[in-house]
């Protein structure tokens, strides 16, 4: 289930192509080409899977010796029609693969594919989600890697990610460092007392570009293996950007998810990269603070 690396020493693949040109596919693009490597994201204006045409198009863009990396999904999904949506996705791609067998796949999952328990998630959890989104990317899983067969295939599950060039504003360190930083008040979900693992893009790229140097195969969790409450990240956000916003709860709708704490072991990313080291949630921040303050974002 851990990671196997089928090279020993990272090398590029000859090209790399990565469906998805946004947060996660422009992270891994950054790191692949800062290596040298041969490497094209197509966005969804390049090539929509849900239009006439994209298995050839696609293919086209494929020989036996691409990486193709898999990152295009409508997400969150929220209801049925938007599980269905990211399903059909798959078509062309397998219809591409069919006609062209590339020489590495790695798709990226999430973490929501797993049951809550009681201790630590980890690779050999169960995978049993409890959420369409959960529901989506195992499905993808299994039907990637039925359609892959030999081919190596990785699959990487991250946790909840932030950064400064995050397009989304999702409740957590994204929303909270924008507030924070035009002196907004930032609103917790109860008094945002959940505990999560929190994963900066930068981490997320440098992983994906690691597993396809090394030609890995197997399941990954990029996960810190850290937990951090909603209340402390709004916290540090703010006192990063000077203190300006004020923080409140509010009362809550619904049960809380994950029972409030949702933990993982980050063992099998150190097995797999001995030399490589998550940053921090203070790390993190203040790196995305200072991209913000350069950026604008």
């Amino acid at each position: 289930m851990s990671l196997t690396h089928l090279n020993a020493t990272p090398a590029n693949p000859d090209k790399t192509v990565i469906l998805g040109a946004g947060f996660v596919g422009a992270a891994t693009a950054r790191h692949l080409t800062a290596a040298g490597a041969d490497c094209t994201a197509l966005s969804s204006r390049d090539l929509d899977l849900l239009a006439d045409g994209a298995a050839d198009k696609l293919a086209g863009h494929l020989t036996p010796q691409t990486t193709l990396v898999i990152v295009s999904a409508r997400a969150p999904v929220k209801n049925q029609q938007m599980l269905i949506e990211n399903l059909q996705m798959l078509a062309p791609i397998s219809e591409a693969l069919a006609k062209v067998t590339p020489a590495h796949v790695v798709y990226v999952s999430s973490d929501a594919v797993y049951k809550d328990k009681d201790g630590p998630l980890d690779e050999t959890s169960c995978a049993e989600p409890g959420s369409l989104h959960g529901v989506m990317h195992l499905a993808r899983e299994v039907a990637l890697a039925d359609v892959v067969g030999d081919t190596p295939f990785a699959v990487v599950r991250p946790s909840l990610l932030y950064g400064a060039g995050d397009p989304h504003n999702g409740y957590g360190p994204n929303r909270f460092r924008r507030l924070s930083n035009t002196g907004q008040t930032i609103t917790l979900f109860g008094e945002g007392e959940e505990r999560r693992d929190h994963i900066h893009i930068d981490d997320v790229g440098t992983l994906i570009s690691r597993i396809i140097r090394q030609k890995s195969t197997g399941v990954l969790n990029i996960t810190t293996g850290e937990v951090a409450s909603f209340r402390e990240i709004a916290e540090k956000a703010n006192a990063l950007a000077g203190g300006k916003s004020t923080i409140e709860g509010s009362p809550r709708v619904g049960e809380m998810p994950h029972n409030g704490y949702r933990p993982f072991d980050a063992a099998a990313t150190y097995a797999a990269f001995p030399d490589f080291k998550y940053l921090s949630i203070d790390e993190g921040l203040a790196k995305a603070q200072a991209e913000a303050d350069n950026d604008g974002n």
